[in-house]
């Protein structure tokens, strides 16, 4: 079946770009130039991927990407002009699931769109139900919700990517350099540390004691498991 892809720029020439290079792939594409109707289309159809601009009228991008994930774990990639390291992070953090800084290689965006589908694909595959309890902590899949004795923990994004891929691999134990092309992408600018803090992180908001965890460990030497 074919993918379908919202392409959300204000820059109208790049919009036509990446839909007739993405067409050429047999994607369906639809197309928005502002914020407000990105989310009216997002809400209204279903897309496997938004390709979303950070710099839109009406509402931004940041702020879109943000309400989308009140409602939708749909695969976002965040463009942007902008060069600065925080801007990138931010959207990452607000819930994109990658980015690309413009000008842009058209090749490149495909490449990363289908590394993205991949991803996803791989993420619904392993799931064999709604959510997953262990012990006091309880996630749920499809609202992207993580509760610990039946308090909801806010997570970022990526938290909840690392949480989730951990733990529906309980005992498996992954490398710091895996963690980050798994959740992050084989090109995510940053080093394995990011890992590191946000497993730190991780455990700060789940675990009853962070510095004597019971449920995300750490090979010493090698990387992180979830307990078996």
């Amino acid at each position: 079946m074919a993918k379908k892809v919202l392409v959300v720029d204000d820059e109208k020439l790049i919009v036509k770009g990446i839909k007739f290079s993405l067409e050429q792939d047999s994607m369906e594409v639809d197309v928005a130039y502002d914020g407000e109707t990105a989310l009216e289309l997002v809400k209204e159809n279903s897309y496997d991927l938004l390709v979303l601009d950070l710099m839109l009228p009406k509402i931004d991008g940041l702020n879109v990407c943000q309400q989308i994930r009140e409602f939708s774990t749909l695969p976002i990639i965040m463009l942007t002009a902008k060069g600065e390291d925080m801007d990138k992070i931010m959207g990452l953090e607000y819930g994109a699931d990658d980015y690309m800084t413009k000008p842009f290689n058209i090749l490149e965006l495909k490449a990363r769109i289908k590394a993205v589908l991949r991803r996803t694909h791989a993420k619904e595959t392993e799931k064999d139900n709604h959510g997953l309890q262990i012990g006091s902590l309880k996630l749920d899949f499809d609202s992207r919700r993580v509760f610990v004795e039946e308090k909801e923990i806010n997570l970022t994004a990526k938290e909840f990517d690392l949480l989730e891929l951990l733990a529906m691999n309980p005992g498996k134990v992954y490398s710091r350099e895996k963690l980050l092309d798994v959740v992050w992408g084989y090109d995510y600018p940053g080093d394995v540390r990011t890992v590191d803090v946000h497993v730190r992180r991780l455990r700060e908001k789940i675990e009853p004691n962070p510095s004597d965890p019971m449920y995300i460990y750490t090979k010493w030497g090698v990387g992180y498991y979830f307990k078996d």
